[in-house]
């Protein structure tokens, strides 16, 4: 006795998409970059924020920005679930260089500030001449002293002062700047004007311009803050500049509203070797 062939209906294997053929596995989401960018960013915003590792939270942020971009990406195109995630360990990647570049800057201007009271101790500069006097008002040390050094003339901005070595400094115009909303340095409600520096190496050796850093004050005389953000409102000097070479740095400061007609910006392309320079104006 035969028996009966099953229907079509009741094949349990035939072609895909029929009824009781097996369907192919779906896709599993690839969620690794987007978690590595999460924890990459935690870790790094965390060691940005201890004094003399925020190089290692500098390293650390960045990586947590490329596999952010990365993983916002893969989440775009549906290869990942976990965009929220991305996206956090992207801001978070951000702001850890941030913090790091603050404290490039801080322990810049520590050097700086030190160097300078190192020299003014030994040489010192403008100060009033002093002189021993005899009973009656007579001074043996015989007439006082002319001071020997004027305080530097101010500049505009777009001009450029030449040292005697041939290195050439150059502020620009300060320009209106809107921080973006990872800024740092900033206070809302506060106008932010950016300048760009040019310093040209003329002399025979390279320059290192780590420590050329300006100091900034308003209309009133007050120290402005300098303002960081993710687009590079201040971006210091890096490296050396070769013998006839030229770099370029933006920097950028916040000033109140009742300040912000004006702006002064001080600078030296070394810490020991050249004097303080002034250029001041108005920001409009």
């Amino acid at each position: 006795m035969t028996m009966p062939s099953p229907s079509p209906a009741q094949q349990p294997w035939g072609p895909p998409g029929t009824p009781g053929a097996p369907q192919p596995p779906l896709p599993q989401p690839s969620n690794g970059l987007g978690v590595a960018a999460l924890v990459l960013g935690i870790v790094g915003l965390v060691t940005a924020i201890i004094p003399f590792l925020f190089w290692l939270g500098a390293i650390l942020g960045l990586l947590a920005l490329v596999f952010g971009i990365v993983g916002t990406v893969r989440a775009g195109k549906g290869l990942a679930t976990n965009k929220g995630m991305a996206v956090t360990g992207l801001v978070l990647g951000i702001l850890a260089m941030i913090v790091a570049v603050v404290w490039v800057i801080v322990f810049a201007t520590a050097v700086k500030e030190a160097a300078k009271d190192l020299e003014d101790a030994q040489y010192p500069k403008g100060g009033a001449a002093t002189s021993s006097a005899a009973p009656g008002g007579e001074s043996t040390d015989g007439p006082a002293a002319e001071p020997t050094e004027k305080a530097p003339a101010a500049l505009k901005f777009g001009d450029t002062f030449t040292y005697e070595d041939g290195i050439k400094v150059t502020v620009s115009k300060p320009r209106a700047h809107t921080p973006d909303g990872f800024a740092a340095g900033h206070t809302e409600g506060n106008k932010a004007f950016q300048v760009t520096i040019t310093i040209v190496n003329g002399t025979d050796k390279p320059l290192a311009l780590a420590a050329a850093l300006p100091d900034a004050k308003d209309a009133e005389g007050a120290a402005a803050d300098m303002v960081f953000d993710g687009s590079y409102a201040s971006k210091p000097f890096e490296g050396k500049v070769l013998p006839g070479k030229q770099a370029k740095a933006d920097f950028t400061f916040s000033l109140p509203p009742a300040a912000a007609g004006q702006l002064q910006i001080e600078l030296s392309p070394t810490v020991l070797e050249h004097e303080s320079q002034i250029w001041t104006g108005p920001t409009k």
